[in-house]
């Protein structure tokens, strides 16, 4: 068979993949005969960009822009011999190559034997059929641009990489000043002396390097900093350099006791001058072809910084102020200098002594990122909440640096250091204590007397008996210390308090009723205490999330235990759109700055809540009487109540024991209460607890109810700890194994209520959605007030006209009943009062 060219009227599909993968040939081809070329020529565009020229002398220079242009024309050579061109032959053959049984080369073939026989003919034909068609098919080829074999070094990346970097941040400016490197025709002066220059403005301004030689004589403007080389060339003296524009320092004298070996300039440099601009004057080459300017020095003016708006309290404590900085060519830095202000400060209490030595706290200052730092705006946010300083009366000074190094400082700004607030009492109070420890080291036992006496009788107020607990260990630490309490000691100290003041705030309630509570409780305290608008919408976030938990739990409560519902409770119904309706209004109020009506509105808000909490009870009051698993619930609790009753005599003693032992104490024994006996209720209480676990328990078999087990077990083991402790009259001990202990058990209390609760789901037949709560029959709300008009939950009359509900008399009656009652603190009589008021 004879090859012959493929006929493309025949075959019109091979025209563009043919074209195509002659391309990829091409530049295949070019790329590994020229990559040494414009590697090279790249990397010489990057010096130039740079301004590697302008650093050395000229000789230097002169030499590696030889080596350079040496190593171009060595790597054109080795290309123009290493290329060879592609012909559409070859790009024939590699498409070929690509389908499958090389189509295109068949196509080109021609029948050799047989061309006279018609059934010979008919199946070449067919051949060449199936051939073309196949050879339709076919795509370009893309070509193979891999050098690694060729550059194992990757130069080709290194110059790439280098060329981009200078085309972003170098001046094409400075790559025309390779022209200098040889004197132009107007300033080549055979046998004659010649001179260049240039001015190089600092790197910040931005500005590009100028070529004394293209400057025609005149004034001139450049930044001052500006740096200037002027370099001549010829006879010495024959052209001399004048200048007021910079200050020239003297050479340093010789040491006449030691020989100098003079330094010889490179070839055909006879002067050498290098000058910073630092004012306004004269510049001028003196001699044959010199020239001079009027040189003026642009000053780099001063940054400047001020204070943008009033300083800001995020909801979780952080502080955000503004500010705003300029310059002329840009900020580069900014630091604010937090320090305490000491002549503002109530020297009261805590605060009475003189601080211990406080260190300014030093805050970098946020710069824009991307963009202009001319002229800009930002907003400072941190949160030094756990510092001294925090919500004390403060100095800020802001201060911004240039690109120069100036750094100018604003005018101090007082102002009192926003910080997280405490809203629960208790845990106001161990901030306020830990802020007075943290002042001076001397307060250590007022705080200790403080939060115990804070702290005597929790019962009603304190809402994480594991903080209590916890806050009770930290002072006893406290207490052993106080004497000598090192600064390690009273930052540890400080650490603690504060989570301990963050698990009073937060508290460990598994009620949705208590945790509503708690949220009502904040929110009063940050309206009295005049919280900023951040804090309030968190805090009202919070209530209305605790709000639709508790009304959902009242809901599943009903739909439990549908048949326990108070004889004639079906009247009108309390919904989730009312409640959320007087939370709308709470809202509105404080937006308004109604801060008295917003009082007034929380605490109808409060009064509704305790009168759905006291229906609830009303209707729950046979609830689990004759259920195991709700009876080994109780016992539990009535064993948790015993075993906190048992920690605080136990914590009775020690604080007897350490304020000094009674007479005739054996050595080493606790006053108070005889250690045996201590140790034995609480062998008691873990006999107790183990012939609880022998019982059936809610949710026997379930995930939940051996995590609840596990708890009980964990439990027991810290009681016979603690039992041993006590044995031994180690009563430190003792109380951390029962607070374990107690820990333990709420958590199994907490399984087991979680199991409960799903039996009692499942074991319900027939589901419903039905409202938040039930109020009166005749149309009141649970306070006994008659519908108001609108989106308004009661009317503006008496709670307790119109024949009242019972409820509501009975919670009247109770009110009074503890109103007169002198012995209650003052606080909780002004509270009542208050009640009394609105009845």
């Amino acid at each position: 068979m004879a090859a012959e060219r493929p006929d493309n009227t025949a075959l019109p599909a091979l025209v563009w993949p043919r074209r195509l993968t002659l391309l990829g040939l091409w530049a295949e081809r070019l790329s590994r005969a020229f990559w040494p070329l414009w590697t090279i020529l790249l990397l010489a565009f990057a010096a130039a960009a740079f301004g590697l020229q302008d650093l050395g002398p000229l000789l230097w220079v002169q030499i590696g822009a030889g080596l350079a242009g040496l190593a171009a024309l060595v790597a054109l050579i080795f290309g123009l011999r290493s290329f060879r061109r592609p012909t559409e032959a070859e790009a024939l053959d590699r498409l070929d190559a690509t389908l499958p049984g090389r189509p295109i080369a068949a196509l080109t073939d021609t029948q050799a034997i047989g061309a006279d026989d018609p059934a010979s003919l008919a199946v070449w034909q067919a051949h060449k059929a199936r051939m073309a068609a196949r050879a339709a098919t076919a795509k370009p080829v893309a070509p193979d641009l891999k050098l690694s074999s060729r550059d194992p070094y990757s130069l080709r990346y290194v110059a790439l990489t280098a060329a981009v970097m200078a085309a972003l941040f170098g001046s094409f400016w400075r790559v025309t000043s390779v022209a200098g490197l040889a004197p132009t025709p107007a300033e080549a002066m055979p046998g004659g002396p010649t001179w260049e220059g240039w001015a190089q403005p600092p790197a910040y301004t931005g500005k590009p390097t100028l070529y004394l030689n293209d400057l025609a004589e005149g004034k001139v403007e450049v930044p001052v900093g500006t740096r200037i080389q002027i370099r001549v060339y010829g006879p010495t003296g024959s052209l001399t350099v004048d200048q007021t524009i910079a200050q020239v320092t003297p050479p340093p004298a010789a040491d006449p006791a030691r020989p100098q070996a003079a330094a010889a300039p490179p070839d055909g440099l006879s002067a050498l001058t290098d000058l910073t601009v630092s004012q306004s004057g004269k510049l001028a080459i003196d001699g044959k072809g010199g020239r001079a300017w009027d040189i003026v020095a642009i000053p780099d003016g001063q940054p400047a910084v001020e204070i943008a708006g009033e300083i800001g309290r995020e909801a979780d404590g952080r502080f955000k102020q503004g500010f705003k900085a300029t310059d002329d060519y840009g900020v580069v830095a900014g630091q604010v200098t937090i320090s305490l202000d000491l002549a503002a400060i109530d020297r009261r209490h805590g605060l009475r002594p003189d601080p211990e030595p406080i260190a300014p706290v030093v805050l970098d200052l946020p710069m824009p990122v991307k963009g202009d730092r001319a002229d800009f705006s930002e907003i400072l946010i941190d949160d030094l909440s756990q510092h001294v300083l925090s919500n004390m009366p403060v100095t800020m000074v802001f201060a911004v640096t240039d690109a120069a190094g100036q750094t100018v400082e604003a005018k101090p700004y007082s102002v009192a250091l926003p910080g997280r607030r405490f809203f629960d009492p208790v845990a106001a109070a161990v901030i306020e204590m830990r802020r007075d420890l943290i002042w001076n080291r001397v307060n250590a036992d007022r705080v200790v007397d403080l939060l115990r006496a804070v702290t005597h009788r929790p019962e009603g107020f304190v809402r994480s008996e594991n903080a209590h607990l916890r806050l009770r260990v930290a002072l006893r630490q406290l207490d052993k210390s106080a004497g000598a309490l090192t600064t390690e000691g009273r930052d540890a100290m400080a650490e603690e308090l504060w989570t301990i003041a963050l698990m009073f705030e937060e508290g460990d309630l598994n009620s949705a009723y208590d945790r509503l509570q708690r949220a009502q409780d904040r929110l009063e305290e940050a309206i009295k205490n005049g919280a900023s608008p951040e804090e309030i919408d968190e805090l009202m976030k919070e209530m209305q999330q605790a709000m639709r938990d508790y009304t959902r739990e009242l809901g599943e409560e009903a739909q439990r235990n549908p048949q326990e519902q108070m004889p004639g409770q079906e009247g009108q119904e309390i919904t989730g759109d009312q409640l959320q309706q007087m939370l709308d209004e709470i809202q509105r109020l404080m937006e308004e700055g109604k801060t008295a009506e917003a009082m007034a509105l929380m605490e109808q808000l409060r009064q509704l809540m305790e009168n759905l909490q006291v229906t609830q009870g009303q209707g729950q009051g046979g609830e689990g009487q004759g259920g195991p698993g709700q009876q080994a619930m109780r016992d539990l609790g009535d064993t948790l109540r015993d075993q906190q009753d048992l920690s605080d005599d136990a914590w009775r003693d020690l604080q007897e024991g350490q304020n000094g032992g009674q007479p005739g104490q054996e050595p080493g024994q606790e006053p108070g209460q005889d250690p045996g006996d201590l140790s034995d209720r609480q062998r008691e209480l873990r006999d107790r607890l183990d012939e609880l676990q022998e019982r059936q328990l809610p949710g026997d078999g379930t995930e939940q109810g051996e995590a609840g087990r596990d708890a009980l077990d964990r439990a027991e083991e810290a009681m016979r700890q603690a039992e041993r402790a006590l044995e031994e009259g180690d009563l430190d001990g003792a109380l951390d194994n029962q607070a374990d202990a107690m820990e333990a058990m709420r958590e199994g209390l907490k399984d087991f209520g979680e199991a409960l609760a799903q039996e009692q789901r499942e074991g319900q037949e027939n589901g419903g959605t039905q409202e938040a709560g039930r109020a009166d029959p005749s149309g009141r709300d649970p306070l006994g007030r008659e519908p108001g008009d609108a989106a308004r939950i009661g009317s503006d009359k008496n709670m307790v006209q119109n024949d009242p509900d019972k409820r509501a008399q009975d919670l009247l009656d109770e009110i009074r009943r503890r109103s007169g009652q002198a012995e209650r603190p003052t606080e909780e009589l002004d509270y009542l009062k208050r009640l009394l008021d609105m009845f």
